[in-house]
Order: C-alpha cells, then structure tokens, then sequence
C-alpha cells in the first residue's frame, strides 16, 4: 500500500500503539512526524528510523496539509491539539488510522483484557516464519521481530484491538480472536455489561465471509464463522497440559479432530490457551497448516515484559511482567512456580488510582500465593490521585488474604529495591509486576545483588 502525498503528525508518539502505527505509515510512504513528553525505546527506535520526534508538545509543530493523529492519553487541553483544531487540520484518532491499515488488508484482530499482545506476537510471528511477510501492530516489544512493528509485503496484517477507550468498535477486520473479557478499566465502563455489549456490537460487524475465535467462556453473536478455544468439548480443544522450567506442551485437537502436540518456549498453562487462539485465528486467516504453525511457535520466546526472563546474578533469577490485573498477576506467580529453583518474590507496583480502589481484594487473593510480596506505591499514569486510595489497600488484602506472610510496603522503587536486597537469597525468583516502571527494580537488583 502507498502512502505517499500524507502527511501525519502523530501526538504522543512514544507509546506502544502510536510508534507501531508511525513505523507502518512510514513504511508505506507517508511523511511522519510526532511528539511526547518523554523519550522512550519506541520514540528512540523511530528517531534511528529518521524520523522527526519532538520531546515537547508545541504548536509550532504544526503544518498546513498535516493530519493529526491523538492518542487516547492526549488530554482535550493540550495546546498543540487545540492549535491544530485552530488552524482545521484534519484529526484521527490513534483507532482512526489503525482501521483504514486493517481495512486495507486481510486482518486480523486480537482483543481481550488479557492477553492479546502474546497472542497478537504469536500470529505475526509464526506468519513471518512461515514466508507470509505479515504487517504486524503490536502492543509490546516482540525481540524475534526487531520490535512492536513490521509493514510487510504480503497480504495480511495482524494487530490488536484495544477495549479500554471502547475503540475497537472502529476496527473491521476479516478475523476477530478475543481471549476473554474481563474488567479492566474501571473509569471507562460503567461495568461488564457495558464491556459485553462492546465485545458484541464488534464482534457482530464481521464479515459473513470471515471468522470469529473466542474463549469457551464467550458466547459473542456474529454473522462470521464462530469457533472456540479452551479445554471443554470445543473446536480448538486444549488438554493435557504439562510444564516444566521455561516451557509448556499441551495437546490441541483441531476442528477436523486431528491431534497435535504443541511445544512453546514459554512458562505457564495460560500461553497454551493463548497459542491455541494463535494458531486458530492464523488457520482462519490464511488457511496455514495447523501443525506447521505449532512448529513454528515452537522457536517463539515471547514478548517483551511478558514473562521476561532479565538475568541471574549470585543465583537469584530476575524476571519482569506486565500483569497488572489480579488474573494475570496469579497467572504469571504460577507459571514462576514451574521455573523457580526456590521462592517466588514479587515485588508490585498497582497502575492507576481507579484500579487499585476496584481491584485490592482481588489483587490480595492473587498475590498472596507468591511466598513474599513487597507492594510499591501506585503508578498513576493518566489518573488524578483518589482521596484514601493509595498501595497500601493492596497491602491489607494481601495481609487478610494470608496472614503471616512475608510482606512489605515501600513507597518508591528505591526503597523497593534496598528491602529486596536484604530479603532474597539464592534460588530465589523475583519477579517484577505492573504496567508502569517498576522494571527499574530489576535493573537496580542485577547491578547491586
């Protein structure tokens, strides 16, 4: 696809969703230039692609003939957003331009509250490996693919749908796969019926031609081919689970009743269920061999921040995680107890203000099967802070789920990391949760351990 003559100017182009969207449009043709507040590994990477990033948001950015293009943090008040209405260019939302991509090729869409990048990485890169040259938008970095986004030349695209500004429902693509649906943006719906109603509005605007894959939990309407996936008498049925230190097989009967045993290079049973909605959705998309696609995923090692292994120094393992929703926070301590010589340690950082006052008994009942938890303060990202709303309500539910563990709250990252220092010995695995930067903890253990 061409686009050459667009000019885009893209605010807040450092995120995941918007440098991915960047590099495409780049690749395509397009003349790309963006701004945000902060540097980050995406705005570097783009920035070595020749790209224009601006660390500031400035009206004199702006251009006659630009098209703006706003990300979902960009606040109504922004200056530089309001100057462009001023000067009546042109604006899309991130979703705008994310659906004239999956509209103008064979697409598939991978949504969920969990789960969707690994999913989404999964298809693009058992796609790639299989010769289709997919163009992939992914919400994370994917190492085996040089990055969280790729043009490609053939003719099909693999992107993830995002529900938690109800954007979605702009996407159209030929396959739809949705992992599951859950609560988890607290500020935007009023509550899950309202998140169901989404899923199927969408779900119902699939092509008659197309497919949609979904969870066995999920009974999503469409005019499209609706399979599911899980361990029940489903058509992508998973069973027979086994893990071990850094791995995971299982068996996947097929919709034909075939058998095939499937090997990742991934901890935890929650990545079965997410390579059988892979190898689904890419079966449904381009009609690629099933077993050919399982041994491609054999080779795949993950996302970044998805169960990533950093390092090990005086025996004690360091890995990183994005969970930051009680569900994914027990799955990834589970998948930590198939690998860990010793203890699991866990040091969490909450995201967002409105989460946290929603989530803290459920966050405690997860985190309370870990064998010591350290709690830092909330990551605030885009919210205001609540009155009485503070990690220290995490901490409680996690005393009350488990009384007795060991468990600490250190308001910074620092001090986080001074409290594990004293605490961890050989054997034991740290992980690192949440969607903000408690990475940084990491980092600070593997130079000081």
């Amino acid at each position: 696809m061409n686009w050459s003559g667009r000019r885009l100017h893209m605010l807040g182009i450092g995120g995941a969703g918007m440098s991915a969207l960047a590099t495409v449009a780049y690749a395509w043709g397009a003349d790309v230039s963006g701004c945000d507040r902060a540097a980050s590994p995406y705005s570097d990477r783009l920035t070595r692609f020749g790209l224009p990033v601006s660390l500031e948001h400035d009206p004199a950015h702006l251009e006659p003939g630009m098209e703006l293009v706003v990300s979902s943090a960009i606040s109504a008040g922004e200056p530089e957003l309001l100057a462009a209405r001023d000067l009546a260019l042109p604006r899309l939302h991130r979703a705008q331009l994310l659906a004239e991509m999956v509209a103008s090729r064979r697409s598939a869409c991978v949504a969920g509250a969990h789960g969707k990048t690994t999913a989404s990485a999964m298809i693009a890169y058992a796609a790639q490996r299989l010769g289709l040259d997919p163009t992939y938008l992914i919400g994370g970095e994917v190492p085996q693919l040089g990055g969280n986004a790729g043009p490609g030349g053939g003719t099909i695209l693999v992107a993830e749908a995002d529900e938690s500004d109800g954007s979605l429902s702009l996407l159209r693509p030929r396959v739809a796969v949705v992992l599951n649906i859950e609560l988890d943006h607290h500020t935007r719906f009023a509550g899950i019926s309202e998140l169901e109603r989404l899923f199927s509005d969408w779900t119902m605007e699939l092509p008659a031609s197309g497919a949609l894959i979904q969870h066995e939990s999920l009974s999503l309407p469409t005019e499209a081919t609706a399979q599911r996936f899980g361990y029940g008498d489903v058509e992508w049925q998973v069973s027979a689970v086994e893990q071990a230190a850094g791995s995971t097989g299982f068996w996947l009967r097929t919709p034909e009743g075939t058998p095939l045993h499937v090997t990742l290079a991934l901890p935890g049973a929650h990545n079965a269920l997410n390579a059988a909605a892979a190898i689904a959705g890419l079966h449904a998309l381009a009609g690629v061999d099933v077993a050919e696609t399982a041994a491609a995923l054999a080779e795949f090692t993950g996302a970044g921040r998805r169960f990533e292994l950093r390092g090990e120094r005086d025996g004690i393992w360091i890995v990183d995680d994005y969970a930051h929703h009680p569900t994914e926070v027990a799955a990834t301590i589970e998948a930590a107890r198939t690998w860990a010589p010793g203890r699991v340690v866990v040091c969490f950082q909450p995201h967002l203000f409105s989460r946290t006052e929603a989530l803290a008994f459920h966050f405690g009942r997860a985190l309370a099967i870990a064998d010591e938890v350290v709690v830092t303060e909330i990551y605030p990202a885009r919210e205001d802070p609540l009155e009485g709303v503070t990690a220290k309500l995490v901490v409680d539910a996690v005393s009350e789920a488990r009384p007795g563990m060991p468990l600490a709250y250190e308001p910074t990252l620092d001090s986080g990391a001074r409290y594990l220092r004293s605490r961890i010995r050989r054997g034991d695995m740290v992980v690192t949760m949440g969607a903000g930067d408690v990475r940084r903890v990491g980092d600070m253990l593997l130079e000081q351990v």
